[in-house]
């Protein structure tokens, strides 16, 4: 049974005898990369992923380059088609699944529709309230529900009592409120 080799300096293993070792492994990647790129490119149908998938290999073959392989460029050949397959395999998964991802995003989209058509209804029934409200009263509720003026600043800027303020308030809400219990309540 063999025993790992000791860390070197680098916190890595060292190659064992009779393995690849790191400079071969080193060596054999940089003068295959163009090879192993372009058939990469081949099989996956796009640069940057045969690109990423070349760089996955030579971590996955640095990761492993204490293991004895027999003829170290077949090895990287062998495990570069590997990689392809497993990227399309992944993207064919994907693929399947798209639809339903689909389905649920164009139900969320309706979903969402639906609320903004009942806000704007709601909207609309807000402003033919206020409409129909004195301009005075009118006047006040926007001051405090958009603009967000107290009761106490409202009075101030309009030369007016807090209570009449508060009157024309209750005005306005009870207003509001008729309108939503229904339209001749």
């Amino acid at each position: 049974m063999r025993m790992p080799s000791p860390p070197n300096d680098s916190g890595t293993e060292l190659p064992r005898q009779g393995s690849a070792g790191s400079q071969d492994v080193l060596d054999t990647f940089l003068r295959q990369k163009p090879q192993l790129e372009k058939r990469l490119q081949r099989w996956v149908s796009c640069r940057s992923i045969a690109a990423d998938l070349c760089q996955e290999l030579f971590i996955r073959l640095w990761r492993r380059r204490d293991v004895q392989v027999e003829n170290l460029d077949q090895y990287m050949m062998r495990s570069a088609r590997n990689l392809a397959i497993d990227h399309l395999r992944t993207q064919n998964t994907q693929f399947k699944a798209e639809p339903f991802l689909v389905s649920e995003d164009i139900q969320t989209r309706q979903s969402m529709l639906e609320d903004a058509e009942d806000a704007s209804r709601e909207l609309d029934k807000i402003e033919e309230i206020l409409r129909k409200l004195p301009e005075r009263t009118r006047h006040i509720f926007l001051l405090n529900r958009i603009h967000g003026l107290s009761y106490t600043d409202i009075a101030s800027t309009l030369d007016l009592s807090v209570s009449a303020v508060e009157k024309h308030m209750m005005r306005a809400l009870q207003a509001c409120k008729r309108r939503q219990q229904g339209p001749e309540a």
